[in-house]
């Protein structure tokens, strides 16, 4: 009867350990629960888990990561209670650089286009801008346009033109002009600045210029003398109003120069009414007037045609030309063409 008595204690001992070892199992277990703030982008949960790290924890909550994706904490890590663990999944944009043509598709946790490019390992010069704006939220699949901006300055030679100036003289005759300094062109260097963006030229500016070389002007005397001496004729002193180089031809009253034969009506008359002469001159009344006295002297060293009167025209006469009137064919062939200098008498 002792025996049973024994043996009914140590019975209930037993259980009584049992109890004890499963109370104290289940109180291990309960106080393992752990308390987690989840965040993932913009929403946030309270989870209990029993996961031992984070990596467990993700498992236990079905939660894959994407390779971009941003998470505070290694995976590796124990979870403790109160742990608030944050996730921020990647999101796509669109971007484009410099131009249209160079546009392609980017991810990123960011939302803020400073953050994005930083993120990307994009680097903007100081005049670089973007739309939107560096500090400017984006939406998901919104495009970021990065626009490239340089400045280049160049340097250029340009010609500066020299100044032809005139200058009365006394010493050369009057109707007559002689260069006494060759002119010769100046440099000048200008610096430009030139901004470009995405390699198109928006703007350029003068910065800086510098005369390198000044010009030379060129000067020519203009005479002025009115009074003309000739070693051909022994007239003296000539007074006259203005003098001219023109070109000389000479005619006859021969058919060759007038078409006109004797008997011929007007054959041997001016357009003035007088009778042709040596010492008639053919003008074009729009340069030298019908009437005008005149002095014609040689260029070529022969003899001057001497004093003169414009009485005669014709057709080819036109501008700075005259027609001498000779004595016959023959003569005014010898004489030819050339040019001369035409006084115009007071």
């Amino acid at each position: 009867m002792e025996e049973f008595s024994n043996k009914k204690a140590n019975h209930f001992k037993l259980l009584t350990v049992l109890a004890v070892a499963t109370t104290l199992s289940l109180g291990a277990y309960v106080s393992s629960a752990k308390d987690i703030t989840l965040s993932i982008d913009d929403e946030k949960r309270e989870i209990t888990t029993y996961a031992n790290t984070v990596e467990d924890f993700l498992k236990s909550e079905e939660i894959t990561l994407d390779k971009a994706a941003y998470i505070n904490v290694p995976l590796d890590t124990k979870l403790e209670n109160n742990m608030h663990i944050i996730i921020k999944t990647p999101k796509p944009y669109l971007l484009t650089m410099g131009d249209n043509e160079n546009r392609f598709e980017v991810v990123s946790i960011h939302t803020k286009v400073k953050d994005i490019l930083d993120d990307l390992g994009i680097e903007l010069g100081k005049l670089d801008y973007t739309e939107p704006g560096l500090d400017e939220e984006v939406n998901i699949g919104e495009e970021i346009k990065i626009y490239r901006v340089r400045e280049i300055i160049e340097e250029i030679d340009e010609v500066i033109p020299h100044e032809s100036i005139t200058e009365k003289s006394n010493e050369l005759d009057a109707g007559t002009t002689k260069v006494t300094q060759k002119g010769q062109d100046g440099l000048k260097k200008i610096i430009i600045k030139k901004v470009l963006e995405n390699n198109k030229l928006i703007s350029e500016e003068v910065i800086d210029e510098k005369i390198v070389k000044k010009p030379i002007p060129k000067i020519i005397k203009k005479g002025t003398k009115k009074v003309a001496k000739s070693s051909q004729v022994n007239r003296g002193n000539m007074r006259y109003k203005k003098v001219l180089t023109m070109v000389a031809t000479a005619y006859s009253n021969s058919y060759e120069s007038t078409g006109k034969n004797p008997g011929d009506k007007y054959y041997g008359i001016t357009a003035s009414g007088t009778k042709a002469r040596v010492g008639t001159i053919a003008v074009d009344p729009r340069v030298i007037p019908l009437g005008t006295r005149l002095y014609v002297e040689s260029l070529d060293g022969s003899k001057d045609y001497g004093f003169c009167i414009a009485e005669d025209t014709g057709g080819t006469i036109k501008g700075n030309r005259i027609d001498l009137f000779f004595n016959n064919l023959k003569e005014a062939k010898k004489f030819g063409r050339k040019k001369v200098k035409v006084y115009i008498l007071d």
